[in-house]
């Protein structure tokens, strides 16, 4: 399904809106894409707010599993319109129940200091094999993003970084040119921030990758600069942190410029089933 249309929301009145059905197979447990929910909850919120306010943070919560065969249905509240400021807070509801709540926060362009860290070393996207074609992704759940030129980099050629204990670098671009909105590219850019993330946390512990239980729990995510989604993005992750059946990750996200156009934070649920011995390290 194109991201046009998975982000293209029907209003049903004023502050509600709703999203079309997923496709769904067995193979994903009917489970919908968390990326998803998040980029059509911003969607709903910007569609709030006026053209001269950019989104420039959301902060979201993940509680119930998503339903990928029904519609959502988003309920926005005003909570703040100030003269730089708006904030709108968001409730994502399938089958009577909130299955997604976010906050976003939107800001009109102002002038300020200006730095930011420097973009890692990565081989370029074009060494590197599409995901589709790596064997460890040869799976349904990858298929729904065949829209997308994802391209992992090989532990092996990661540069160490001290004191890092989990890192993973991820290339992606849409396939296809996109309008030149900015709000599509910011939008499209929260659907895929979710994507590979929380893998950062298992890749350094292969041996239990297929028996944890895992899901995403919140998600927050921190519009920097300009950007376009159907352009190279290096989204550059690591894990500082994994106890008690949760990981915390973190990524930030360049241009091939080596601007930082957005950061991530998400916990995710990586949990062992009852009864399960881990593999001693």
């Amino acid at each position: 399904m194109a991201i046009e249309e998975i982000l293209d929301l029907e209003q049903l009145e004023v502050n509600i809106f709703r999203g079309g059905v997923a496709s769904s197979t067995p193979e994903n447990r009917n489970r919908a894409f968390g990326g998803r929910v998040a980029g059509q909850s911003l969607v709903s919120a910007v569609r709030t707010v006026d053209e001269r306010y950019r989104v420039h943070s959301l902060h979201g919560y993940f509680l119930l599993p998503g339903d990928a065969g029904a519609p959502t249905v988003f309920l926005v509240e005003h909570v703040r319109d100030g003269g730089s400021f708006c904030t709108r807070r968001v409730s994502a509801v399938q089958h009577g129940q909130t299955i997604f709540h976010m906050s976003a926060s939107f800001q009109t362009p102002q002038q300020g200091i200006t730095h930011q860290d420097e973009m890692p070393p990565a081989p370029d996207p074009e060494e590197l094999p599409e995901v589709s074609r790596m064997k460890a992704f040869d799976d349904e759940a990858i298929k729904q993003f065949q829209e997308w030129d994802l391209r992992r980099v090989p532990r092996k050629l990661l540069e160490p970084r001290p004191g890092k204990v989990a890192q993973q670098q991820v290339w992606f671009r849409h396939r296809d040119p996109l309008p030149d909105d900015p709000v599509l590219h910011i939008c499209a850019l929260a659907y895929m921030s979710d994507l590979t993330l929380l893998g950062t946390a298992w890749s350094i512990h292969p041996g239990e990758r297929d028996v944890l239980q895992v899901a995403s729990l919140d998600h927050a995510l921190w519009f920097m600069r300009p950007f376009r989604a159907d352009e190279w993005l290096l989204y550059d992750q690591s894990s500082p942190s994994a106890q008690a059946g949760r990981a915390l990750t973190q990524g930030k996200i360049f241009d091939r410029t080596g601007a930082m156009v957005a950061a991530v934070m998400q916990e995710g649920l990586t949990r062992f089933p009852r009864g399960y011995q881990p593999t001693p390290r």
